[in-house]
């Protein structure tokens, strides 16, 4: 008998989730934790860590999950990380829902970095006014360019911040075009620094970039062990009905 476990938190993992409610199918949706208040979801839900690869490892074991689809942030690379290392030790089918990579089109101005650590040098130089699209996750690291205003996009409002000059908004998305290019005006933004997230739900910030001629420090995806990997959510449902 099938037991799905859907690694979530994406717009992709909630379509999925919603498919595979209505198709009947045995499915857990796990969340990494790292929103206060996340989605509610068809299906049964989990909210927190498993406690590195041993920890999913213990729990596929325990909960007889018989496939696992990785359908989290594309630079959620531990935990895709993990997801590979656990469905090999357990013999368990892993298949990923992934989104396409954003690509430059005509009028952008981009300039990459290979990772974050050189995204937070690319920043040396004079104060800007950075709309800094990471997450929560990474503020600190960008806490070595201190002399920039950064404007912030949370879903929740955060504690504290590690960064000196910043204002932080708090929204939830898909944005739309016309919405992130007034944000950007509002706050007189001189660059856009965002992941290389693909997919629809968070591009409009770059379309608005494009249309105020702002230049975007892309940060690229990191790179995963191969693994099988599906576009659409037809694709996920056939190969968990037919293995």
């Amino acid at each position: 008998m099938t037991n799905l476990l859907i690694l979530g938190g994406t717009t992709e993992a909630n379509a999925l989730a919603k498919a595979v409610a209505e198709q009947g199918i045995a499915a857990v949706y796990s969340y990494a934790g790292r929103v206060e208040h996340p989605r509610p979801q068809p299906l049964p839900m989990r909210v927190g860590g498993f406690g590195g690869g041993e920890g999913l490892v213990e729990y596929i074991r325990e909960n007889k999950v018989t496939h696992l689809v990785d359908a989290t942030h594309p630079f959620a690379a531990r935990m895709s990380g993990n997801a590979i290392e656990a469905c090999q030790a357990t013999q368990t089918s892993l298949a990923a829902l992934t989104r396409p990579a954003w690509t430059p089109q005509l009028g952008d101005n981009w300039r990459h970095a290979p990772d974050i650590t050189a995204a937070v040098e690319a920043l040396a130089g004079d104060p800007l006014r950075v709309f800094l699209a990471v997450g929560r996750m990474h503020l600190l690291e960008f806490s070595a360019q201190p002399q920039h205003h950064y404007l912030l996009r949370l879903v929740d409002e955060p504690d504290s911040l590690p960064l000196p000059n910043a204002e932080v908004v708090v929204a939830r998305g898909p944005f739309a075009e016309a919405e992130d290019r007034a944000l950007l005006q509002r706050h007189d933004t001189q660059l856009v620094v965002s992941k290389n997230a693909g997919g629809s739900g968070a591009r409009a910030k770059l379309d608005a970039a494009r249309a105020l001629g702002l230049p975007v420090l892309m940060i690229d995806r990191p790179v995963l062990p191969q693994r099988t990997e599906f576009s659409t959510i037809a694709q996920v449902l056939d190969w968990v009905s037919h293995p």
